[in-house]
């Protein structure tokens, strides 16, 4: 007895083969992926043992004999009529053993679960074009009430070099942070999510009348990265007679569309912590400082390593430099090979450990020393502590990827999510896991 396929159903295929009978099933049941996988073929991504039978919801399996895969009877026929009669009830007998007896032989044919793979790398969320931008699912930051004019809220900024104080209003202290920690040639969008981190961080300081770090307690904040790089008025009004009326001009539109806006978290201003570039991912604030702070997550940032020309930055160190700056002797190195002057060290004088939840190094064995990645980033004084090395004779290539502590707004990031379309408000909610937002009158009463 045969049974023809049937074109008019492609979903359809002959995928196992046994003692020359076919199974054929729709594609969908987990029967075809234990076949794939007997063929090598399991679909990518799979990572445990494969059912024998087919999931709730799946079609049952249909069992069919494939063309030119005739049974032979244990009988001998007895006649044209008689032998048709004996070959179908002997293709029934066989079709119902067949029925009992395959979940178990293909339960016994099951591979061993595939070795788990490493995490994918991280993907961006879906980008918005910049037209869609505007849309009615798109949060917008707008300014508080009120004027420039009117904030009386005033900062005194300790200038390093001149040692002395500069006294202005908080706005013109945010433009003068802006000018000094973001490029004015970045999006219009990641300049004003900027504004309000660096807004966020003077009024922080300001409500906890905070004069940490400052020489005598004279002022609110210093102008250097010790707390927020600024420009003093002095150095904004000399743009204007170099021909950066324009940039400028942009800085000032950013401060004026977020006038008066911070970031809160549980009603009190954030520690609004921002850096130059990740290297795919930020950093959980205890896995580079030492407490854990609630909106200081690690997140995926995936998109700056289209647009930074320095996502990725290798440096050749001799050896015997590393290990000096690292607090060690230089030990001897074999003669490479026996037969030549060469030296070079082992592949094994560097060794990571670990890493961090944001795919920085965590912990490294070098040569008979352990540190974190923060401390050979600091005692090497590399971009940033996500970094590889690869021993070459007596040489190490250090590769870094990203800029900075890696904890908070990642700025690259920032503007690349800009140029996909998203706002401030998107981009800053993003990067501070829960945050809201909340005016600067209301904080500092």
């Amino acid at each position: 007895m045969k049974e023809q396929g049937n074109p008019s159903q492609p979903r359809e295929q002959w995928i196992y083969e046994k003692n020359k009978i076919k199974v054929k099933l729709d594609e969908p049941s987990a029967l075809k992926k234990e076949a794939e996988q007997e063929r090598g073929e399991a679909r990518e991504g799979t990572h445990g043992p494969t059912s024998t039978g087919p999931a709730a919801g799946e079609p049952p399996l249909r069992v069919r004999l494939a063309p030119g895969a005739p049974l032979r009877p244990s009988f001998r026929r007895s006649g044209r009529k008689g032998g048709t009669l004996a070959t179908g009830l002997a293709a029934l007998v066989a079709l119902a053993a067949l029925a009992v007896l395959l979940p178990a032989l293909l339960a016994g044919r099951t591979s061993p679960p595939p070795a788990p793979h490493p995490p994918a790398a991280a993907q961006p969320p879906q980008a918005r074009t910049p037209a869609a931008a505007g849309g009615a699912g798109a949060e917008r930051l707008a300014p508080a009430e009120g004027t420039p004019a009117e904030d009386r809220t005033l900062v005194r900024v300790y200038l390093t070099r001149a040692g002395s104080v500069e006294t202005l209003p908080l706005e013109q202290y945010v433009t003068g942070v802006l000018a000094a920690e973001m490029p004015s040639d970045f999006e219009l969008e990641a300049l004003k999510a900027q504004a309000v981190a660096a807004r966020t961080f003077i009024v922080r300081r300001l409500a906890a009348r905070d004069t940490s770090g400052i020489p005598g307690g004279k002022a609110d904040v210093k102008d250097t990265v010790d707390h927020q790089a600024y420009l003093s008025r002095k150095t904004l009004e000399n743009w204007k007679r170099d021909g950066k009326t324009e940039q400028l001009s942009k800085l000032e539109r950013a401060v004026q569309e977020t006038r008066g806006i911070v970031m809160t978290y549980q009603g009190q201003p954030i520690t609004a912590a921002f850096f130059s570039a990740s290297g795919g991912y930020t950093e959980n604030s205890e896995e580079y400082w030492s407490l854990k702070v609630p909106y200081l997550r690690s997140v995926a940032s995936p998109w700056e390593a289209g647009v930074n020309p320095k996502h990725e930055v290798t440096v050749t160190l001799p050896v015997s430099e590393v290990l000096v700056k690292l607090g060690q002797s230089v030990p001897a190195t074999p003669v490479s090979g026996g037969l030549t002057k060469k030296t070079a060290y082992p592949e094994r004088l560097f060794r990571i450990l670990s890493y961090t939840s944001g795919r920085r190094v965590k912990e490294i064995q070098i040569g008979s020393k352990t540190y974190t990645g923060r401390e050979v980033r600091e005692k090497l004084g590399l971009r940033s502590s996500q970094f590889r090395l690869d021993v070459d004779g007596n040489n190490v290539k250090i590769t870094t990827y990203g800029y900075g502590h890696g904890v908070g707004m990642s700025q690259w990031g920032a503007n690349a999510m800009a140029q996909h379309g998203y706002t401030a408000a998107e981009i800053l909610k993003h990067y501070y896991t829960g945050i809201s937002f909340e005016e600067t009158v209301d904080l500092l009463k």
